[in-house]
């Protein structure tokens, strides 16, 4: 018995810490009361999980410094989460985050021990929403509980097992539980928070642009040199080159990607260079569009950037050759092009000369900045305090008589930003309504440059595979 995991619970008071203990112990020998602070020692029970999985859980006192009596219970649990190999940190999901439990998180994180966030009395549908307030603290994983309901208990189980090794002489069995609807929704919109985003320092820019806008002047132009061979014959460059630079502390690649010509025109090599710039567009983060000022923006033009569109870039519309440009106010030539590329309009326009040089050096703080808001997370609180605002503003039409709700809202993933709608019926939010929101959340949050998703799904559903 001495070789086995001890997995310590650990809280502040009446936070149903001995509740799961003794779920887990299937016995009642804690007591369990209302009262803060019932629990003084560590109490130790051998636990079996799956028929096979042994371990030793800790109940520990709640971590409380209003008495000297309760410091003193607080340093025996303290004592008792570093002494365990497995941590589990439980808060009262009927009240919103508290910073005493952030400070106490991540205390625990420092130890750097398998280390699970559970948000406890999440007894019914009403009590999710406040669920999502507690993924702001970045747990490795978070999971809703009703001890006393003894609901989603599965992926918390799934957990364990992960660090808790099966008997030798047994093979591992499967849980047979009901599979609870709401654990298999966080599992699909996966909050996976491990990726340090202050390490996110690279940034992959694809250019793209008809034949003969000067993509490969405008790249020498942003490296300082002459990397690739630049010629007035219209389709010179056919494979991409990558050139790489640092800037504001950041790893700048640049795609030169081969000029797009008309899809009839596209014969032999032409057509595989075409198929590289999809396959560059696949790994970008953010493409620089170049429209030719002499030409405007033509019907290709748009097809092109309709590619921005299929990859959800980041996006920079970039006038070259605006030197030599037809005459032609600055403000109409902008509104020109707004008009033709409204499906950008998130876009920023920046007029250039790649030939003289001519604000050139601004592209790539530009470049920069969409991408740290390519990669930005908006907090669920902030978020649901603008769904709201939005939704007081303009109320959410009925779908023939249905009355449509939306629950709340969470930012699932970055690069590109997509929130999903958490509806009592997806398919009845009219998408005029989720543009209407959209815009309302860019009006709040800085997307400038970024592409923004918003899905709809009702509560328990998975996402079809497209």
């Amino acid at each position: 018995m001495s070789d086995l995991k001890k997995v310590a619970i650990i809280g502040r008071p009446n936070v149903g810490k001995s509740s799961l203990f003794n779920r887990l112990a299937r016995q009642r020998d804690a007591i369990t009361s209302d009262m803060s602070g019932t629990t003084r020692d560590v109490k130790k029970r051998v636990v079996t999980i799956s028929g096979n999985r042994d371990f030793e859980i800790l109940d520990t006192g709640g971590i409380d410094y209003s008495s000297e009596l309760f410091s003193k219970v607080a340093e025996h649990a303290l004592r008792a989460a570093k002494e365990a190999d497995i941590i589990i940190y439980m808060v009262n999901g009927k009240v919103l985050p508290e910073e005493e439990d952030r400070e106490l998180f991540y205390k625990l994180q420092a130890l750097y021990k398998p280390l699970a966030l559970v948000v406890n009395k999440i007894d019914n549908e009403k009590e999710e929403e406040r669920y999502w307030e507690f993924l702001e603290f970045g747990a490795e994983r978070t999971f809703p509980l009703s001890v006393s309901h003894n609901r989603y208990f599965n992926d918390f189980y799934a957990w364990l097992e992960e660090h808790i090794p099966p008997r030798e002489e047994e093979t591992a069995l499967e849980l047979d539980e009901e599979i609870d609807p709401f654990a298999e929704m966080l599992e699909e919109i996966n909050f996976d928070r491990e990726e340090e985003e202050e390490e996110d320092r690279e940034i992959k820019v694809a250019l793209i642009g008809r034949v003969n806008t000067g993509k490969s002047s405008l790249l020498n132009a942003l490296v300082g040199e002459e990397r690739t061979i630049v010629s007035d014959v219209a389709g010179t460059t056919i494979d991409p080159v990558d050139e790489s630079i640092e800037h504001n502390e950041y790893k700048i690649t640049f795609v030169d990607t081969a000029g797009i010509r008309r899809r009839g025109k596209i014969l032999g090599i032409e057509k595989y260079a075409l198929g590289r710039t999809e396959e560059m567009l696949e790994q970008a983060d953010i493409a620089l569009l170049l429209i030719d000022a002499t030409a405007g923006v033509t019907e290709l033009d748009e097809r092109i950037a309709g590619l921005i569109e299929k990859f959800k870039l980041g996006s920079l519309i970039v006038i070259n050759k605006w030197d030599v440009r037809e005459e032609k106010s600055y403000e109409q030539a902008i509104d020109d092009i707004r008009d033709e590329l409204k499906f950008l309009h998130y876009a920023p326009i920046i007029t250039v000369s790649a030939k003289t040089g001519q604000r050139v050096h601004k592209i790539l703080d530009q470049i920069v900045a969409i991408y740290e808001r390519y990669k930005q997370r908006i907090p669920t609180s902030k978020l649901n305090d603008v769904l709201r605002e939005a939704i007081s503003r303009h109320h959410i039409p009925s779908h023939h008589g249905a009355v449509v709700k939306i629950k709340f809202a969470t930012q699932y993933e970055t690069k590109p930003p997509k929130i999903a709608l958490i509806v009592n019926h997806p398919n009845f939010l009219h998408f005029s309504y989720k543009r209407y929101l959209a815009n309302f959340i860019r009006s709040k949050f800085d997307f400038e440059g970024v592409p923004l998703d918003l899905e709809t799904r009702k509560r328990g559903e998975r996402k079809i595979d497209e």
